[in-house]
């Protein structure tokens, strides 16, 4: 995590309230807050106990019911609000009824937060929204800012949808930004734990044609983003959660290959993919985005890990 996204101390929040934390960006946004003088409190859908095993205060609630949160005193205070929810996009194949969880789970959730945030006095005084560098669909080698339009496509449009779902923040006078995530990278979880074990047996290979960008990010540079975003006032709207140099397929195959010490000669061609993950493959694992973090960038942000090859070595070094 770099320095300047802790360097004002005078404007840490106090009381942040979060929802979806339990997966890997959640588990360590909430690990980067220990010994802080941060309450937290986490929406939560099941049984919970008054507290969770972070120590964070639970509060249950249902986005799919007309009064989601039964006693909205219980956000008092609150100047801080994070979204994290969404059902995994790789976990299923996409049903017409898992595409419908997928869209449910991210844009219902997110208009029954918002509507609840806007009822609060005062207002929280930023709202942290997860998005998706999907938005821009499979654009080749067009190189991709903020600015850049959203694309086509189940993803591109399910995350169209989901930012416009705290438009009635933004417009109640909440500071909102959707975080556009790349695809974070950790050894202990996510899409590179998942690659990691074929690629230390020597298994592993570029997908498809190998010329697709990766909108990269190690997991490190996620939370300090996303504190960076919180604690900066300049920064709203869409703001891209990426490393400033993406890397195509066949170079991320390359420097994850050379971080291991294992050849990686077995490329999986798209057909195959195709055939074994459907929709999800043109979508998804074929898609090409060549994503810029422009805005933190020019917000001053600086990446702790800017290239493939050295933060895969570091990463698996530590990991």
């Amino acid at each position: 995590m770099t320095a300047q996204s802790l360097s004002d101390q005078s404007r840490l929040p106090r009381r942040i309230l979060m929802s979806g934390g339990s997966g890997m960006i959640g588990t360590a946004l909430v690990r980067s807050w220990q010994g802080e003088p941060i309450h937290l409190l986490r929406l939560v859908r099941r049984n919970p106990l008054p507290f969770d095993a972070s120590g964070a205060e639970t509060l249950l609630w249902d986005p799919s019911s007309t009064q989601p949160l039964s006693d909205l005193d219980r956000l008092a205070g609150v100047d801080t609000v994070i979204h994290l929810s969404g059902a995994n996009i790789a976990s299923h194949r996409w049903t017409r009824k898992y595409k419908q969880e997928i869209l449910s789970s991210r844009v219902g959730s997110t208009s029954a937060l918002v509507n609840l945030l806007i009822r609060m006095n005062p207002l929280p005084r930023v709202f942290v929204c997860a998005s998706a560098i999907g938005i821009y669909g499979d654009r080749g080698n067009e190189l991709l800012t903020e600015d850049s339009p959203g694309g086509t496509g189940f993803i591109a449009e399910t995350c169209i949808s989901w930012e416009n779902a705290t438009r009635a923040a933004h417009d109640a006078g909440i500071r909102v930004v959707n975080a556009r995530f790349g695809v974070a990278l950790s050894p202990a979880g996510g899409a590179l734990a998942r690659t990691l074990p074929l690629f230390r047996l020597g298994l592993g290979g570029k997908l498809g044609n190998g010329r697709e960008w990766m909108p990269w990010i190690t997991l490190d540079d996620t939370i300090g983003a996303l504190r960076y975003c919180i604690q900066n006032e300049s920064l709203s709207g869409p703001v891209n959660l990426v490393a400033p140099n993406p890397a195509t397929n066949a170079e991320f195959t390359h420097a994850l290959a050379a971080a291991v010490h294992r050849p990686a000669v077995l490329p999986v061609p798209g057909f195959a993919l195709r055939l074994g993950f459907g929709e999800i493959a043109d979508e998804a694992l074929l898609a090409s985005a060549r994503v810029v973090p422009q805005k933190l960038q020019q917000a001053g942000y600086r990446s702790l890990d800017p290239e493939i090859a050295s933060a895969l070595r570091r990463l698996l070094s530590t990991g």
